[in-house]
Formats: C-alpha cells, sequence, structure tokens
C-alpha cells in the first residue's frame, strides 16, 4: 500500500488518514506525551498541598503568609499558561483532524478548563482578602476554594490522560507537541523556567526526562537540569519546609 494509505487503529476503529498526522513529505513523527504525565504529577503534587499550606500559617505571620500566598500565585500562573496552550494548540488539531467521537470528549475538557478558570478567578479574590486580613475565615475561604480546584484539576488531568492522551499521539506531530510546550513556557513569568522544569523533575520518569530535553542545545539542557534541580530544592525548602516534599497521591478526604 502506498502513503495515502490509512491506520486501522482509529477512535472507536474507524480508519484514521496517515495524512491526519503528516506534512507535505514524510510522515511526520507522532507526538510523544509522556511529559504530559510528567507536568500533571507536578500539578496534582503542589495543588493538593496548598489547602493544607494555607491552614498552617499562624494568624500573626505575615512572612509566612506571604510566601505561601506567592506561591499559590505563581502555581496559578503557570496552570493557566499550560491550559492556554492547549487551548490554542490541541483542542483545535483534534477537532480538524479526529473523528466525530471525538468532540464530546473535548467539549468535556473546554468545559473543565473554563471551570477551572472560574476557580482560579475565585483562589485570586480569596488570595486577596487573606493577604489583607489572615483572619480564620479569610483562611477558612481561601482553603476551601484551594480544595475545590484541587478536585476538578484532578478529575480533569485523569480524563485528559484516558481519553485525550492517546489521541494526541494519533493526530499530533512531535513538532506540533513541542510548539504547544513552547507556547506554555512563553506564558511564565520570566526567569522562571528552571524552577518550574526542576519542579516537573521531582517525580519524573529519567526516561522521560531525556527525550524531552534531547531536541534542546546541550547548554539549555545542563541549564534545565541542574539549576533546575537547585532552584526547586530551595524553592520547596522555602514553600514546604524540606527540598523533598510528600509525592503525589490520590486526594484525601476534605478536612
Amino acid at each position: 500500500m502506498d502513503d495515502e494509505a490509512v491506520d486501522m487503529s482509529g477512535e472507536a476503529g474507524q480508519a484514521v488518514p496517515r495524512s491526519s498526522i503528516r506534512g507535505s513529505g514524510a510522515r511526520e513523527a507522532p507526538a510523544d506525551t509522556r511529559d504530559m504525565y510528567m507536568v500533571h504529577t507536578m500539578f496534582r503534587r503542589e495543588f493538593a498541598a496548598l489547602p493544607a499550606l494555607v491552614r498552617g500559617v499562624a494568624a500573626e505571620d505575615a512572612e509566612r503568609r506571604a510566601v505561601v500566598a506567592d506561591h499559590i500565585s505563581f502555581l496559578s500562573g503557570v496552570l493557566e499558561a499550560h491550559h492556554r496552550a492547549e487551548d490554542i494548540h490541541l483542542w483545535p488539531k483534534l477537532l480538524d483532524r479526529g473523528t466525530d467521537e471525538i468532540a464530546p470528549v473535548v467539549q468535556v475538557m473546554e468545559g473543565h478548563h473554563e471551570r477551572i478558570e472560574e476557580l482560579a478567578a475565585q483562589v485570586a479574590a480569596a488570595l486577596a482578602g487573606w493577604r489583607e486580613r489572615a483572619t480564620t475565615e479569610q483562611a477558612a475561604a481561601l482553603a476551601h476554594v484551594l480544595r475545590r480546584l484541587a478536585e476538578v484539576l484532578y478529575e480533569h488531568m485523569a480524563l485528559e490522560e484516558q481519553r485525550i492522551l492517546p489521541l494526541a499521539e494519533k493526530y499530533v506531530t512531535a513538532a506540533e507537541w513541542r510548539a504547544m510546550a513552547g507556547t506554555s513556557g512563553a506564558g511564565l513569568p520570566p526567569g522562571k523556567m528552571p524552577l518550574v522544569f526542576g519542579m516537573t523533575l521531582y517525580e519524573a520518569d529519567p526516561e522521560v526526562i531525556e527525550n524531552t530535553l534531547s531536541s534542546l542545545p546541550s547548554e539549555v539542557r545542563t541549564l534545565l537540569q541542574e539549576q533546575g534541580t537547585r532552584d526547586f530544592a530551595m524553592y520547596s525548602e522555602r514553600v514546604h519546609g524540606t527540598s523533598t516534599p510528600c509525592r503525589s497521591a490520590p486526594l484525601g478526604p476534605r478536612n
């Protein structure tokens, strides 16, 4: 069969044209989505820890409150950049190239993003109140909305891993996947890329790390791995009180 042969592994048993992830020349390499699991693990670990961090701040400890508040704002920004990149790069390609069965799950994912944006706005409002007045009520309100955000985020990431990432490997090229990561990175605060990479390295599979860095110049790989690891250790010591915080786990019961 020639290059226009079909791949019979399509969604719901339907034939997927090879042209769905090819350019003008030979068939392009498909996306390797393993790095998304690495990012999701970081989000699970860090967002799940936030309510307890807030509740653990003494009302009179303004310095500690500022550290935790800045951490919440930083994480929220990282998540926003990550989801904006998916909105720009991933959902349109899946809808354009995939079968009809893909549209409903993409709509669910887009709905999750909207709900997460709503909760992030509530977090920002509660955070502003907590920064200004560190009462027990303000802390409880902030911890509550952070827990709700973590619950929706866990649900979203689980569905994405189950349904979306296998589709991305069929319909998105490796170059397009890297472009999405580039857009996400460009949305980070200046100078924070090593720290964010260090946060993802903490629980990552070495093979996935090697693959993620393989297309970068050697000096950039060294910067991300070495400085990222150092930056995260120092940052985690300041935020969590240890350079080796608890690893990601399922959400426990609400307190």
